[in-house]
């Protein structure tokens, strides 16, 4: 028996689409490697393919295929607000990198919304949080307004994307450390010292990266908002649930990582760094994403936008040629941060004001459902006594 399958011949075997197997290695439930003959594409192991075919061919219990929906699985909520096609991500099926070439993170706030709510600043200015650093700073905003804001259940549907709106911007005062006005990003570039005219379009880079990253479909931190939303929770309630959820370090919290490989690579070389992380069988942070098999297009838009530092650019294209595997998002903000000089934190706290703006949509979509998320767990401990 052939080894090695190509993802056509595995798809074809399954019953798959290509989003279906890229799930399955993420998860290592298939092994892959590049093809030598073409470092572009990936084999399979067929081994672990014939094992995935034995599986499916017995029927399985329902609980076992809820399981498996939770990890890159089938969907397990309807959406009207974003999807991945094709390889590329719409926002209410509008292109979101056609978006993100002019419209600011509040106009696309407003389209994830379903097109209502505008914010207006509060007459009684609210203080800013006194937090050490603009994370807690975040956290304290969203924390605050959880413990004294109305619950959004039975509320009307324009009252509370009116809410949004000012919520999405209380947030954006908290993390640049000031209350201001107008566009979000213009205020994120002055509060950090970054809005002068360079080369590179400090406000402009913000604005681009704010609305690639307003939403990204049913992520772990978007779940996270909705199930508090389902309960009839406040807003900002739904969107704290977001934040913490993003706060893990497999999610928002990815950057860090990414810094610290190219640091890596400075010290022995790009290649070297690359090949040490493969022959440990260890990932390389910023690469690869199972949803964009031919490459994350939110880094391919924001890489298009700037020159990246060159210790950048040498491990993208050492890990590109090793792996086969493409920069993703994680990899592009965290390239960005660096390039305009930004504090070490700047990429979280750009992720979380873009993903403010999905959270915020979401929570509005789902208590518009009246459903409360409550799965039910498959329990594996002893038995009841």
């Amino acid at each position: 028996m052939t080894e090695w399958l190509t993802a056509t011949e595995v798809q074809g075997r399954l019953g798959v689409q290509a989003q279906t197997l890229y799930a399955y290695v993420s998860r290592g439930r298939i092994e892959a490697k590049a093809d030598t003959d073409d470092p572009r594409k990936s084999l399979y192991r067929a081994e672990d393919v014939a094992r995935l075919e034995q599986r499916k061919a017995r029927s399985r219990k329902a609980a076992h295929v809820a399981e498996d929906a939770i990890a890159w699985g089938e969907p397990v909520l309807a959406s009207a607000i974003t999807t991945v096609v094709g390889g590329r991500l719409y926002y209410r099926g509008r292109d979101a990198t056609v978006l993100a070439q002019t419209e600011t993170l509040e106009s696309v706030a407003r389209l994830l919304r379903g097109g209502d709510g505008v914010a207006f600043k509060d007459r009684i200015a609210r203080p800013i949080p006194v937090a050490a650093t603009a994370r807690a700073r975040a956290f304290a905003v969203l924390a605050e307004r959880a413990a004294t804001d109305n619950p959004a259940r039975g509320r009307a549907s324009l009252a509370l994307a009116a809410e949004a709106a000012g919520l999405l911007d209380a947030f954006a005062d908290a993390i640049a450390g000031e209350p201001g006005e107008g566009p979000i990003h213009v205020r994120l570039a002055s509060a950090w010292r970054c809005d002068e005219p360079s080369g590179e379009g400090g406000a402009e880079l913000i604005r681009m990266a704010l609305v690639l990253l307003a939403d990204h479909e049913l992520n772990a931190s978007t779940f996270a908002a909705r199930v508090a939303a389902s309960t009839g929770a406040s807003l900002a309630a739904a969107a704290l649930a977001g934040l913490a959820a993003l706060s893990g370090p497999l999610h928002g919290g990815i950057a860090p990582r990414v810094e610290a490989f190219i640091a890596e690579a400075e010290r022995v070389g790009a290649e070297p760094a690359v090949s040490a992380r493969l022959a440990q069988g260890l990932p390389i942070p910023g690469f690869g994403h199972p949803l964009y098999p031919n490459g994350d297009v939110r880094a391919q838009a924001l890489l298009a936008a700037f020159t990246p530092d060159p210790s950048f650019e040498a491990v993208r294209l050492a890990a590109e040629s090793l792996t086969g595997a493409i920069a993703n998002v994680d990899f592009a903000l965290t390239a960005m941060v660096s390039q305009l000089a930004l504090s070490d934190d700047a990429a979280f706290l750009l992720f979380a004001m873009g993903r403010c703006a999905g959270w915020l949509a979401h929570a509005l979509e789902q208590m518009r459902t009246g459903q409360l998320i409550r799965p039910r767990a498959r329990y594996v401990g002893p038995a009841p006594r």
